[in-house]
């Protein structure tokens, strides 16, 4: 069972793991450097535990204890309790959801080893925002996606805002990422997928057509402000549009993504 501690001292360096959680450049560093990532919330921290996560340790408000006594009945790590407000000292903003855990990152399997078994997939290119990295594996989870395969300049999907928007998906989905930008998705296509680019361009097919009677579909996506590069977009088997009424031309990237989603697992349904 986890040792409940309580500390009152905001430097106290046990609490290292959860200190200045807004600043995006040192979490990166801190979280690289101990490969650790955060989750918070009840639910988050029951689905990271329960995927497999080695715990670092727990840090909760008293009120949250109770709600995670179960988890909490089955772990060794330590569990730091402290008040709303030293919570926020430590963390940099209000805890609202009270219950935060760092957890040891595991092993990225390989794209190879993702791909294994896969009849559809999302291929993110670029996506530097993390919530919208933590939409998209929310939207693959819940629409029966297989797996999702990152770039390499994909934000990380356990940083904390992509875990929290996540849901803890990014905890369920398989994912990978892929040690080289330039022939990834020949590499993809090398594992028996079509390759269908979103684009709002004006000679893309509906999606709807494209990926009719496709037996391995991977959905590939690029980036918030220009969408796929040329070159993905050009390496793709086809290109696809999600229709839209006239004036507008795109969607959110984690719009699109649930949409392409949606409309992709059900293709079988629709032959």
């Amino acid at each position: 069972m986890a040792h409940l501690t309580h500390v009152d001292d905001a430097e106290d360096p046990r609490l290292d793991d959860y200190r200045d959680l807004r600043d995006v450049t040192l979490r990166k560093h801190l979280e690289a450097e101990h490969g650790l990532f955060l989750a918070e919330g009840e639910k988050v921290v029951r689905r990271a535990v329960q995927a497999g996560f080695p715990v670092r340790s727990f840090l909760m408000t008293p009120r949250w204890l109770d709600g995670l006594a179960d988890v909490l009945s089955r772990s060794d790590a330590p569990c730091f309790v402290v008040s709303e407000a030293l919570a926020e000292q430590v963390t940099g903003f209000h805890v609202h959801r009270g219950a935060l855990a760092s957890l040891e990152r595991l092993p990225l399997p390989s794209v190879p080893e993702v791909l294994e078994g896969a009849r559809t997939v999302v291929v993110l290119e670029d996506i530097v925002d993390h919530t919208n990295v933590g939409a998209a594996f929310r939207s693959a989870a819940a629409l029966g996606i297989d797996a999702v395969l990152l770039s390499p300049r994909c934000a990380d999907p356990l940083y904390r805002r992509a875990v929290k928007v996540a849901m803890g998906a990014v905890f369920t989905v398989p994912y990978a990422r892929f040690p080289d930008w330039y022939g990834a998705l020949p590499l993809v296509a090398a594992a028996g997928f079509t390759t269908v680019a979103l684009t709002p361009a004006a000679d893309a097919r509906d999606l709807e057509d494209a990926v009719r009677g496709l037996a391995k579909v991977a959905l590939v996506l690029g980036s918030e402000g220009h969408g796929l590069s040329p070159r993905w977009e050009g390496a793709a088997d086809q290109r696809a549009v999600i229709p839209m009424r006239p004036g507008i031309d795109s969607l959110n990237v984690a719009a699109a993504t649930a949409v392409a989603c949606y409309v992709t697992a059900r293709r079988a349904q629709r032959q």
